[in-house]
Formats: C-alpha cells, structure tokens, sequence
C-alpha cells in the first residue's frame, strides 16, 4: 500500500523503475525494426512522454503534491516552451551571419 503523506515505499519504486526499463526495452526493439522514420519518430516521442510523466509524477513526488501546483506548473511550463520555440530562430540565424573580421 501507498502512504499518500510520505510517498510510494521501496516495492512501489522497484516496480516502476522495472516499469521504466521495459519502456526503454520497446524503445530498443522499436529501434531495431524497420519502421519508417515519421512512425518511428512519433512512437519514440510518445514513450518518451511516458517516461518523463512518470519521472515527474513518481520520481519528483509531483503525484503527491496538492493538485494546485500540479496546475500551476504545467501552464508556466507549456508558456517556457512556447517562448523557447519562439527565440530558437533567432538562434538558429545567427548560425549564418558573418561577424566582420577587422
């Protein structure tokens, strides 16, 4: 059983860290097949977000925190992603400028 004050015991964290090699295990047997590259591509991504879900909730105790900081972070964390998409061109066009050499 789960104690919701102190978080999973030893049991329940053998179990998801077994949890987690069988993802990384279809992750390298997905690897191995010859899938095309999009479908590939997509698979990978959703274990991956599998994975970090379950690293966030479990690892990171965010399960047993109060629901409100759960809904306070994931805003402020889609908003950092939004405006890291949106200054990465600007990174990415400095890569082609030529700094004058005097």
């Amino acid at each position: 059983m789960t104690d919701t004050k102190n978080g999973p015991g030893m049991k329940e964290y053998i179990a998801i860290w077994v949890g987690l090699l069988c993802i990384v295990g279809i992750e390298t047997f997905l690897t191995t097949m010859h899938i095309s590259t999009h479908r590939l591509l997509a698979a990978l991504l959703v274990l991956a977000f599998v994975e970090a879900g379950i690293a966030l909730l479990f690892f990171m105790h965010l399960k047993y925190e109060r629901p409100r900081l759960f809904w306070t972070l994931v805003p402020l964390v889609i908003f950092v992603l939004f405006m890291m998409n949106h200054i990465w061109p600007d990174a990415y066009r400095m890569l082609n400028m030529r700094v004058p050499i005097q």
